[in-house]
């Protein structure tokens, strides 16, 4: 049985339930995979900084994969290790086409969203996004250093007809993924989960077939292909469960505990 040395969480979904909360079964499991000298990872698409509380909380000091992995830092410094933007001329294209649809577009530059008008309440904001919300009604004009990515919210089936159109329109210059039900986002090309988890298993020196990834949507797909071991959870899509070569019990069957235990801790 190949020995695990790189762990790969998704949060939301996975580790974190809709009321953004961990079981002690998997924050044990967690704690026991390090105690054995296991890296773990948190890869999500929140921002690095939002992502940082739940890492301290879980006692991990690996780097950190945010941003869909437009972003890797040190979640005890705050160093961050490896950024990418979007290219400006997809930004401002993306921006346009979300003012001609309508569509309820939120930009990240510098660790801030960025929207034309707040279509929420405070506390979603601050539970999905975790960042400041400016309201900017030019968005163009706070580009600066880049995007780092975008979001557009929308209730199913349109988020549905909103991805697949969004993917044949920006594909070649944009990463299109699902990161959620309510969820469309935009990331800059190349730019995802699996190839960030290669640059951080690279840096540690861990081969590939000693990394396992855990995640529950379309945007975990790339990190659970690459990874020697990938595990889809059971609250996942069928299709993301299809590519993986095991699938876990859903986030509240606690199947990040399962996974580790499996691989990892080698429970029954």
């Amino acid at each position: 049985m190949t020995t695990i040395e790189l762990v790969a969480l998704d949060l939301d979904g996975t580790l974190l339930t809709e009321d953004l909360r961990y079981s002690q079964r998997a924050a044990t499991a967690i704690a026991a995979a390090q105690d054995r000298g296991v890296r773990v990872t948190l890869a999500t698409g929140r921002a690095f900084a939002a992502a940082r509380p739940f890492a301290a909380a879980l006692g991990i000091t690996a780097p950190l994969i945010g941003y869909q992995g437009g972003v890797i830092g040190d979640p005890v410094s705050g160093e961050v290790l490896h950024r990418a933007t979007m290219p400006d001329a997809d930004a401002h294209r993306a921006i346009e086409q979300a003012i001609a649809e309508n569509l309820d577009f939120n930009l990240y530059v510098n660790d801030v969203v960025y929207v034309r008008d707040l279509r929420w309440p405070d506390e979603f904001y601050q539970r999905w996004f975790g960042l400041p919300i400016r309201v900017a009604p030019d968005l163009a004009a706070v580009l600066g250093d880049g995007a780092t990515k975008f979001i557009i919210i929308a209730e199913p089936p349109e988020a549905d007809i909103i991805e697949t159109r969004w993917k044949a329109r920006f594909d070649g210059h944009l990463d299109i993924v699902r990161s959620h039900r309510l969820f469309v986002e935009g990331n800059p090309r190349g730019v995802s989960k699996g190839s960030a988890l290669a640059w951080l298993a690279q840096r540690l020196g861990i081969p590939r077939e000693r990394v396992l990834a855990v995640g529950d949507n379309d945007n975990d797909r790339s990190m659970i292909e690459w990874a020697g071991v990938g595990v889809a959870m059971g609250n996942s899509p069928p299709t993301l469960q299809a590519i993986a070569d095991w699938v876990a019990p859903s986030v509240e069957g606690d199947g990040v505990a399962a996974a580790l235990d499996r691989f990892v801790l080698h429970h029954p």
